[in-house]
């Protein structure tokens, strides 16, 4: 069937709800109203009060509350609104859900998925837009998971909903209706940590991963019509990365171009460059090219257009680094 990624999430948490009656999703609005996406509608009617709990307006209650029913036995599902309002929730995630493990030798995990909506292109107001994903990725016992079309957000959920380790699974809001795919009904899971080559290449390797994915294609088609082979990545999750699929692919084209929507300054190109300078060094024929946002408080919705990468800044990079 197809389907856009708002309905592949809700399709996916409504199976995996009744496979397991251990888990709980909860936050604010998700409930009666369906949440503010309406990712959840449905769920409140299907499942009832008690697995479907509309929260207080605290994303530190919500995560505090989450992380204690994991640690006591559910499967906790909570929703922050937008990413940009998880900062209160920070100490909770980074000091006990990934630590919880740790601190008690194994007596006790946290198997949860926080659900953030994030990154631009819906021209929202102030913390709307954020892309902090990298903020995540310092942070050891954490995953971080982060689907670019339908069939990959049902399929990566249904893992994350099987883990037994916290895992932050970034929604990326432009593409929540962006387009529809072919999305199998029955269950299926997606392997969190291995990439997914969506096209295979020789000249250039281009790795992206939620909407800038979405984006990158455009500029990848366009590139091959000017006769550049692109081979493209499409990370799929963040932590663990899959690193083995960039170095292999990096290794054979010599020539690299990553695409995020974070800031360019300790973005996660960042640490994707460092990590092909010690391993495919004697590969390489260019620099690592990185197409970022600019490093500035993302703009109110009337200039958003000119702060985040487009096909004009990506196709500009995979030409510049294919002529280096």
């Amino acid at each position: 069937m197809k389907i856009n990624m708002v309905e592949a999430i809700n399709l996916c948490l409504k199976q995996e709800m009744e496979r397991d009656k251990n888990i709980v999703v909860m936050g604010e609005d998700v409930g009666v109203d369906g949440g503010v996406f309406r990712v959840t509608d449905g769920l409140y009617t299907k499942f009832g009060r008690d697995r479907v709990i509309d929260t207080p307006l605290s994303e530190s209650g919500i995560i505090g509350t989450a992380i204690g029913m994991a640690a006591l036995g559910l499967r906790s599902v909570p929703e922050i609104q937008f990413q940009g309002f998880e900062y209160n929730a920070y100490h909770h995630i980074v000091q006990h859900a990934a630590r919880l493990r740790n601190r008690t030798r194994g007596a006790l995990n946290v198997p949860m998925v926080i659900r953030l909506p994030y990154s631009g292109g819906i021209k929202a107001l102030e913390h709307h837009s954020e892309s902090l994903e990298t903020v995540y990725l310092h942070i050891p016992g954490l995953k971080l998971v982060c689907p670019s079309s339908p069939y990959d957000a049902k399929g990566l959920l249904a893992s994350s909903l099987k883990d037994e380790d916290p895992v932050l699974y970034f929604e990326p809001k432009r593409l929540y209706r962006a387009f529809k795919e072919e999305v199998p009904e029955e269950h299926y899971e997606i392997e969190i940590g291995k990439a997914h080559v969506l096209k295979e290449g020789n000249d250039v390797t281009v790795i992206s991963w939620g909407a800038m994915t979405y984006i990158s294609k455009e500029a990848v088609a366009e590139a091959e019509k000017q006769g550049i082979s692109v081979e493209h990545i499409d990370l799929r999750t963040l932590s663990p990365c899959d690193w083995e699929a960039i170095h292999k692919s990096v290794s054979k084209t010599g020539r690299c171009v990553v695409v995020h929507e974070a800031v360019k300054t300790l973005g996660f190109g960042a640490e994707i460059a460092a990590r092909i300078m010690e391993k495919d060094f004697l590969s390489l024929e260019a620099p690592v090219k990185r197409v970022t946002a600019w490093d500035i408080t993302i703009p109110y919705p009337k200039t958003e257009d000119y702060y985040f990468p487009d096909k004009k800044r990506i196709l500009k990079g995979i030409i510049e680094t294919a002529k280096f």
